[in-house]
């Protein structure tokens, strides 16, 4: 891979796999159009690793706080702010795991078509731009309710489908139940962490399967890029999401919809 190459495909999945338009359909249709080859499921892995570094980094003093206080709701039984939401983040990855293992081989089989990610990226877009459409009660992610939780986690196995973006249907999930777009936003990074981990880890078991012969040097180039992009990334959205809404997005992810349609139908 040359270092073009490498960076495009490192902004893009920066970008978005933090924003609500579905990071493995840019992953997917960056090298088809743009004529390259398949980057290779071990770049796959170092570019998750990047985003992964990355929200690890911008949400560190939160993580840290968590689990400390996961901990010792643990050894004393007693549920604080940081503790609920650390069991929040925990239990919210139970469906999309257990979803994973149930159908993620049909799903890999079966819905990776161009038309499939047009379809959910058009589709998922207008459900997006009704939750923020509605009125909302403007909650904070540590006044969610454990129904609350429920309801985003069951939404995130949703983003099992090729196209649909797991930031975007946690989002979306998160609107809907009531929370503010910040609010939103912030617990769909939180709820990333355990799903990037365990998609790098299934990632890494079926590459050490792989025959695939590896450029150690282009991984490194690639995970350095993808943490500062999903750095940059994060803090921005956060930054900006309560003002702009989500119209662009769901516009861009439309309009791509579209074009995929035509240009694959």
């Amino acid at each position: 891979m040359d270092l073009v190459h490498v960076l495009v495909l490192a902004i893009v999945q920066g970008v978005t796999e933090f924003i609500p338009v579905s990071s493995s359909a840019h992953l997917v249709l960056a090298p088809v159009l743009l004529g390259w080859p398949d980057q290779g499921l071990s770049f796959d892995v170092a570019l998750h690793l990047g985003s992964l570094f990355a929200i690890f980094s911008y949400f560190r003093r939160d993580i840290v706080n968590m689990a400390g206080a996961w901990a010792d709701s643990i050894r004393h039984r007693r549920l604080s702010t940081d503790g609920r939401l650390a069991w929040a983040v925990l239990l919210g990855t139970i469906p999309v795991g257990l979803a994973g293992l149930l159908f993620g081989s049909l799903i890999a089989h079966y819905l990776r078509s161009p038309v499939i990610l047009a379809w959910s990226m058009i589709i998922f877009g207008i459900i997006l731009a009704w939750a923020d459409a509605r009125p909302h009660a403007e909650r904070t992610v540590e006044q969610m309710t454990w129904r609350d939780v429920a309801w985003i986690a069951l939404a995130q196995a949703i983003a099992l489908i090729p196209g649909t973006s797991r930031s975007g249907i946690t989002l979306t999930a998160g609107l809907f139940v009531g929370l503010s777009r910040q609010a939103a936003a912030r617990f769909s990074f939180l709820l990333a962490i355990p799903v990037i981990v365990l998609a790098s880890l299934l990632q890494l078991k079926e590459l050490t399967e792989s025959p695939e012969v590896i450029d150690w040097a282009a991984l490194a180039v690639g995970t350095v890029a993808s943490a500062i992009a999903s750095y940059l990334c994060i803090k921005l959205f956060l930054a900006f999401i309560q003002r702009i809404g989500v119209m662009p997005f769901v516009i861009y992810r439309i309009v791509l919809g579209v074009i995929l349609l035509i240009t694959f139908s």
